[in-house]
């Protein structure tokens, strides 16, 4: 099977970014399939299933994702909830958090890696904006679901708010099944077996890598944006509109920059997404202090992590047969479970430890995606050690 460098010689153009000519870096799948992945402007069918998937793909990352991100909401619940627990006059509250944290990430994970993957083999030029346009979904979701439970919370109370929820959820799911589909059904001789080439792959492993160290701090501002707005003496309801507009950025991150990496190169917009989410958490929310100044830091980091978010799967998909696709994809999101599993209670230690400031569990999350970034240049630079080069 030929590697990306043994493909044939492709024309020169003028680089984006300056003005020397450069070779054109293959930006798809190592081996395509006979027939485009786009479909033809004629097949009407295949175009009508392929934006149908996207469509699919869309509201399940609402469901899913969307109230991943919006944990928040319940951090500041589970804190206002804790000195009841603690006082035994309640045994919701363990119980709450097992099945949201194992039960729902398990769910997230089953909705997340098929629907991907999926809509992956109907796009080929345009994949990171098909998939960019499916990531909105969760940073739409992040919009919707911290202001709707806040109200329910008000309303109906907790419990017919994670019912109401729930329902919600059931239904969008439910569409999403019925419309996301591959393109090409899979053999039943393929091997379910993750290839040992995989592992032999320096750049994919790479990858992972920078990936790992980029999800270690990329969710601590997710999960504790709301409470550390509320340190600042801010009143609670503003402090959900704080994480609110962290996800209304993350929507615009999910779309406009997948869009872009299509025209300048996927991995040109991956590693300036990762460096500075964590640049903006090391110079604007360590020093952020008023209501103003944090809901600017969250709509701009939204806007980061969110491009990271949309471009990380058409990079993986850029550098992998097609036929390995879903198989890479995860391996990669099996790999940055355990980063975005710990990267929230790690820095929740480190909040405790230093009674209640956030200096430490800034800089934590801040210095690893800022590492993680520097893997992420190293894989750039191996598939074309030019800097400025479309990747």
């Amino acid at each position: 099977m030929a590697d990306i460098e043994k493909q044939p010689s492709l024309p020169a153009r003028k680089s984006s970014f300056e003005g020397t000519t450069c070779e054109i870096s293959p930006r798809n799948s190592t081996l395509q399939p006979e027939t485009p992945l786009i479909p033809a402007a004629g097949n009407a069918s295949n175009r009508l299933r392929a934006w149908l998937a996207v469509s699919g793909g869309f509201l399940a990352l609402f469901c899913s994702f969307g109230q991943l991100t919006a944990f928040g909401t319940f951090q500041t619940w589970f804190s206002a909830a804790v000195d009841v627990f603690l006082h035994g006059a309640s045994t919701l509250l363990p119980k709450q958090r097992v099945a949201q944290g194992i039960l729902f990430g398990l769910g997230v994970a089953m909705i997340f890696y098929p629907t991907v993957a999926c809509v992956a083999t109907h796009f080929n030029d345009y994949r990171a904006t098909a998939i960019g346009i499916v990531s909105a979904g969760s940073g739409c979701g992040g919009v919707v679901y911290p202001l709707m439970f806040r109200y329910l919370f008000n309303a109906v109370g907790f419990g017919w708010a994670v019912r109401i929820s729930s329902l919600m959820t059931a239904v969008l799911c439910g569409v999403a099944i019925f419309t996301v589909r591959l393109q090409h059904p899979i053999k039943k001789n393929a091997s379910l077996v993750l290839d040992v080439r995989i592992t032999k792959d320096l750049r994919f492993l790479y990858l992972v890598l920078g990936s790992f160290f980029v999800c270690l701090g990329m969710f601590t501002p997710y999960f504790y944006i709301a409470d550390y707005t509320e340190s600042l003496h801010v009143p609670s309801n503003a402090a959900f509109y704080v994480l609110s507009a962290m996800n209304a950025g993350g929507v615009f991150g999910r779309v406009a920059p997948a869009w872009l990496s299509d025209k300048i190169g996927r991995f040109n917009i991956l590693f300036p997404s990762a460096f500075l989410s964590g640049l903006s958490c090391l110079v604007f929310w360590m020093f952020s202090k008023d209501l103003v100044a944090i809901t600017l830091f969250a709509t701009i980091f939204g806007f980061l992590s969110g491009a990271f978010i949309s471009v990380i799967t058409p990079c993986v998909a850029q550098i992998s047969d097609i036929r390995e696709i879903g198989a890479r994809i995860g391996a990669l999101y099996t790999f940055i479970s355990v980063p975005s599993l710990f990267g929230g209670p790690i820095a929740g230690a480190l909040i405790q430890r230093q009674h209640g400031m956030y200096t430490a569990s800034i800089a934590l999350a801040g210095s690893s995606m800022i590492l993680g970034s520097v893997l992420l240049l190293v894989t750039k630079l191996m598939i074309d050690r030019r800097f400025f080069c479309c990747v």
